[in-house]
């Protein structure tokens, strides 16, 4: 008898060691990620709130080699030790240095030599960090950006080859899970455990000035964390884990049924292994590197990357904060973002099985190209109202339908956000009705970025070439990146520029019109400065109007028509 494939969409048992390792490797790479991406703009906003949106647009240079790696992906995926494996050459020193890393820096800010001011109330000294120099943090934190990135190369390559292909498509669950802990350890719980209202409220009867965790310390535990884990891939891990030797590349395993014995079939993606001479060749992973790139399909791919996450980048950038600056205290905000851990975690495996299940379905297509009377009369008697609505929206169901919902979720979000920034109370009491509207509105969000995370990755492991293996997924996860980092600095910048203040001074009875940051007004203490109109607000609608216009002129369109095409054309090799 022949042995068979799996259809099943779940995870298959003899893949969880595996998913587990990934899990773990994305979880300490949302580690840096969430410091650079979320608390240190936070913190900066929060002790200073005179802090411009254009530092903060400053900073996020930071992340920018999240969004570049492309550049030298393929010198990671060509430069390996055969002894020690294609992708642990890299991953075992990157972490041990990243290690290294955090844990210097975070005795030097604990000493007060970077980031001077942050954990002042933890030893008892006034916390100001008004003068912080963006550029300096722009250096050391971007540093730690570019070594998560030569990891994530690594990662996203190698899980390509160490899951079997029935399990392929949760290569992005462990990507989101692991993420999600590691950015909401970072920043969520971080930004919680470090506020003294967070834990004066919720753990303490005794009112203290500082919290539970400084930023050095947390720093610094991650450190150690990092070479925990760099530990166990030296002494307990194999480039090839789950197969029985790196020579035997299909597994046959038995199960007793009925009938008798079965075989069952597990594949795995073993371009790196098969062409092992070539994938150390730099030049040859920059020729296939070239192919891609003419690509026609990746090329719509790279125009849908580049412009879909406009519409979001306001509401993501800057709702948060325009909330601090109106007056919502730290530790609510702690709590409203905490309720997001769970659903994140959670709703990451079924939002998989969705893409999973989402998969175009041959026998589906042959069935809609029918000639039969009675099959066509009878499938239009079964479109339901909700399904017509479906169609329009996003279209025909396929493995890019959750990202097409999640692009509209978020879209939702970010039109929300200015609602809640809008109905802020006056008197600066937060009321339970107005808490929940925050937390509906946090919900959204985030989990609709999940969806479209999810989504898009499970179709990026579905296409990449795994002979390009990192290199491939580098150039599509790169593109999704820089889709959200690119515009960044200019939305904030935006927002600055369409701020408009009026600024009297009592004592000399001057009164003038101020564009961007109040900072010249505010610092007269006998001035008083009245917002004429909120940058936010215009700059806001303005991502969302766009983001609508691109949806439905241009994004729905080129999803639909890439989600049908076969695998070999996104393929060079």
């Amino acid at each position: 008898m022949e042995p068979k494939k799996r259809s099943s969409n779940k995870l298959a048992r003899h893949d969880l060691p595996q998913f587990f390792l990934l899990v773990a490797l994305y979880f300490v790479q949302g580690i840096p990620v969430g410091l650079a991406f979320g608390t240190i703009p936070f913190l900066l906003k929060s002790m200073a709130k005179e802090t411009s949106f254009t530092s903060l647009g400053i900073f996020s240079m930071a992340t920018y080699p999240y969004s570049l790696k492309i550049l030298w992906s393929p010198i990671v995926d060509s430069c390996y030790s055969k002894k020690i494996g294609r992708r642990r050459s890299w991953i075992i020193p990157v972490q041990l240095v990243s290690g290294v890393i955090l844990i210097i820096l975070g005795w030097a800010i604990g000493k007060n030599y970077i980031f001077q001011g942050v954990d002042n109330a933890f030893h008892g000294l006034p916390t100001d960090v008004s003068h912080t120099n963006i550029m300096s943090l722009v250096w050391y934190f971007g540093l730690l950006v570019f070594l998560c990135a030569t990891q994530d190369i690594c990662v996203d390559g190698w899980a390509l080859t160490i899951l079997s292909k029935q399990s392929l498509s949760y290569a992005s669950t462990a990507q989101t899970v692991g993420l999600n802990m590691g950015y909401f350890l970072s920043f969520t719980v971080f930004i919680s455990l470090n506020s003294s209202e967070f834990i004066n409220k919720y753990f303490r009867s005794i009112p203290k000035s500082y919290g539970l965790i400084s930023l050095g310390g947390y720093m610094q535990f991650a450190g150690y964390v990092y070479i925990i884990l760099t530990i166990y891939m030296i002494f307990c891990t194999t480039e090839h884990p789950g197969r029985q030797s790196q020579s035997n590349h299909i597994l046959l395993k038995h199960r007793n049924s009925i009938k008798g014995e079965e075989k069952v079939l597990i594949e795995y993606n073993d371009g790196d292994v098969i062409s092992n001479d070539k994938t150390q060749n730099i030049g040859y992973i920059y020729r296939c590197f070239g192919k891609v790139l003419r690509l026609k399909s990746i090329q719509t791919l790279s125009l849908i990357h580049l412009v879909a996450k406009i519409a979001f980048q306001c509401n993501e950038g800057a709702t948060n904060l325009k909330l601090l600056e109106r007056g919502f205290k730290r530790e609510d905000l702690a709590v409203t973002v905490l309720i997001d851990v769970p659903f994140e975690i959670i709703f990451g495996y079924y939002v998989a099985k969705w893409s999973s299940d989402s998969k175009h379905d041959e026998s589906d297509e042959v069935s809609e190209n029918s000639d039969n009377p009675h099959e066509k009369m009878s499938r239009s008697k079964q479109r339901t109202v909700i399904q017509k609505i479906n169609s329009l929206l996003v279209g025909n169901a396929g493995v890019l339908t959750p990202w097409l919902y999640g692009f509209l979720g978020r879209l939702t979000s970010a039109a929300l956000g200015s609602y809640v920034v809008s109905r802020f109370p006056a008197d600066g009491e937060v009321t339970t009705s107005y808490f929940i509207l925050v937390i509906i509105q946090h919900l959204l969000g985030s989990f609709m970025n999940t969806v479209q995370f999810v989504g898009i990755s499970a179709f990026h492991t579905r296409i990449a070439d795994p002979v390009l293996g990192g290199t491939y997924m580098t150039l599509l996860n790169t593109l999704s990146n820089f889709g959200g980092t690119w515009p960044r600095i200019i939305v904030m910048s935006m927002i600055n520029h369409f701020t408009v203040s009026r600024c009297q001074v009592s004592s000399t009875h001057e009164d003038y019109i101020l564009r961007g940051s109040s900072e010249r007004c505010s610092g007269d203490p006998f001035a008083k400065v009245t917002m004429i109109t909120d940058g936010y607000y215009v700059v806001n609608s303005l991502c969302v109007c766009l983001g609508l216009v691109l949806y439905f002129t241009f994004l729905k369109r080129q999803a639909q028509r890439l989600q049908l095409l076969p695998v070999s054309a996104w393929r060079c090799t």
